[in-house]
């Protein structure tokens, strides 16, 4: 990522995108939360891809260097915490479930970002508890390092509904199935499933967030039907892609 901004205070703001919209890569001294309160928005580091639709938040720690990208109409809700607060526990990005109170107490503090009251103090503080108190979601598609896995994911990237196995991908590329199995594991720390669901559900919410209908995500993601495709997306994401908030 060149070009790095370096902004030692993580914004506490609303901000809207137009689909397709960024926030180049930059860092930051303190922690951030991130959500869509409509649209869906990704966060990339150097170490892979976080996605939010409005059901979810991602947690960016202190100096992690990361950009925004906009799906759909993104109404972009920034809360920056000090570096001393960490309710995540976590050094790493993730991703969190935003029940319904956590997404008041997000909107109610970008909407008044310069407000030091009591009030405001004490909204923060129910804020932090909520986000302790908040779900962790395994809703990340990390980068390889190996060149080997590299290129098979490239091609997978290039088209999530390419059903092809590890075996008949690892033949273009040069390797065996047993090879980029052990790398999958060693290297991102998921099996090659749960490496490729991962991939499709990002494509899926970015899909959706343009509009597309449920049928027409699951075939372009690479579902064998939209029954199968619903049912992965809710277990996921606990409703159905049919009633996805994503703008």
């Amino acid at each position: 990522m060149p070009n790095i901004r370096h902004m030692p205070v993580a914004p506490t703001r609303t901000q809207l995108l137009a689909s397709g919209g960024a926030i180049d890569a930059h860092r930051h001294d303190d922690h951030q939360i991130v959500y869509a309160g409509r649209g869906v928005v990704a966060v990339t580091t150097g170490a892979g891809s976080w996605i939010a639709p409005a059901t979810r938040a991602i947690w960016v720690p202190a100096g992690t260097v990361h950009a925004h990208q906009a799906h759909g109409d993104l109404e972009l809700h920034l809360v920056g915490l000090p570096a001393t607060d960490n309710p995540i526990g976590l050094d790493a990005p993730t991703v969190v479930a935003v029940r319904p109170l956590l997404r008041e107490l997000i909107i109610a503090c970008t909407h008044t970002p310069d407000d030091d009251s009591p009030e405001r103090s004490r909204l923060r503080a129910v804020l932090l508890d909520q986000l302790r108190a908040s779900p962790r979601q395994p809703l990340y598609v990390p980068t390889p390092v190996s060149p080997l896995l590299r290129a098979v994911c490239e091609i997978l990237q290039a088209d999530p509904a390419d059903g092809r196995t590890l075996a008949e991908l690892g033949r273009q590329v040069g390797a065996s199935d047993r090879t980029l199995s052990r790398l999958f594991r060693a290297d991102l720390g998921m099996t090659f499933p749960q490496w490729r669901t991962q991939l499709r559900l990002q494509h899926a919410l970015v899909l959706l967030a343009g509009k597309e209908t449920v049928t027409a995500v699951a075939h372009r993601c690479g579902w064998s039907s939209a029954s199968a495709f619903i049912d992965v997306f809710r277990r996921t994401f606990g409703h159905t892609p049919g009633s996805h908030p994503a703008g």
